[in-house]
Formats: C-alpha cells, sequence, structure tokens
C-alpha cells in the first residue's frame, strides 16, 4: 500500500476511488479523469433511476464501462456485486481515509446545501427539503448510513489486497496528503 510520499510506478488507466460517503470520492474522480485523461462514470448516475428507484440496468451498465480501456469511478454500491466486475478490472485503488469528524462536516454540509437549494442530482432526483423529516431519518437517512458505514474500508482492505494482488492502493489520510499526491502526479506523471 502507498502512501502520499510514495510515487505512483505507473500511469493507471483504471481507477478506483475509494471512501466513506462524504469523502469526496466524486470530486476526486473528475479530478483523476483530468489527469490521466480518463472516462468519468459516476456510478450513483448509473444507479439511481427516476424517484430514487434502482435502475434495472445497473450491473449491465457497469459491466459495459469496466469492459472499456480507460475509466474511473467511485467504488460503491458494493453490496449489489459491483466488487466482481470493477476490482478485477482496476489497477489502481485511490483510498481516501479522512478522519471522520472531517467527513462528517464535509457530508452535512454537502447535504445542508443540496436540500437547501434543491439541487438536481442524478436521473433528475433531489434530496428531500430541508424542512422535511424525510430523508433525515430511516433508512434514506445519509448521515445514519455515513456513521454505520465509517469503518467499511479499514475493514475491507486487508481482504481487497489479499484477493486482488494486482491493485495498487494509494491511502490518503487527509486532504493534504490528496494534495501533496496530486501535485506529484500532475507535475511528473508516472511512466
Amino acid at each position: 500500500m502507498l502512501s502520499a510520499a510514495d510515487p505512483l510506478p505507473f500511469s493507471p488507466e483504471r481507477v478506483l476511488i475509494a471512501g466513506v460517503t462524504g469523502s469526496g470520492k466524486t470530486t476526486l474522480a473528475r479530478r483523476v479523469a483530468e489527469v490521466w485523461d480518463l472516462h468519468h462514470v459516476e456510478i450513483d448516475g448509473l444507479f439511481h433511476g427516476e424517484n430514487w428507484t434502482p435502475r434495472p440496468s445497473f450491473i449491465d451498465d457497469v459491466r459495459a464501462f469496466a469492459a472499456e480501456d480507460r475509466w474511473v469511478t467511485e467504488w460503491q454500491y458494493t453490496s449489489k456485486g459491483t466488487d466482481a466486475i470493477l476490482a478485477p478490472r482496476a489497477q489502481l485503488v485511490i483510498w481516501l481515509d479522512y478522519p471522520y469528524p472531517l467527513v462528517r462536516r464535509r457530508l452535512l454540509l454537502r447535504t445542508l446545501k443540496r436540500r437547501l437549494l434543491r439541487t438536481q442530482l442524478w436521473n433528475g432526483n433531489v434530496e428531500p427539503a430541508l424542512w422535511t423529516r424525510e430523508g433525515w431519518t430511516g433508512e434514506n437517512d445519509i448521515l445514519r448510513w455515513q456513521k454505520d458505514t465509517r469503518t467499511k474500508w479499514i475493514e475491507r482492505m486487508p481482504d481487497i489486497e489479499a484477493s486482488h494482488p494486482h491493485l495498487q492502493v494509494v491511502r490518503l489520510d487527509h486532504p493534504r496528503a490528496l494534495e501533496t499526491w496530486l501535485g506529484r502526479v500532475e507535475s511528473a506523471p508516472a511512466s
């Protein structure tokens, strides 16, 4: 496993961004797509259909983009079967392993902003209005989801490395580490 201080030994063509909800996976995926000229597929857009219903074609869509030569996506929906499709094809995992108070604050601010501004997300969906209870409680509570899954990657990463030894993992423990690492990658891309 590499850290922010370690050079990347190759220029990756297929990249997964791992991290707890609110860590910045999609933002980083967009940046990585620019740096390495990769096709960014936002996996939430493949999963969420109209009215937040799961799209029946989700797994087929994941298979289709994973078969491409050059891509980057967020590593999510692992319980829906994406691991078996994405991990064998990927070459690099960038793991955003940030302190919980930081990602908690980020998710809270993002959720408040999206609800207040009624930001349109995937396939016309918007998060529930700020002043309603819907989405703040129950199975759709994104803050509870984050809390319940905050140790998911710490628990999973040893098994991922063991079962997919071809995957190079870069573990970044703070946004400063990410910026240091990205600055080096952007100024001197690996060969």
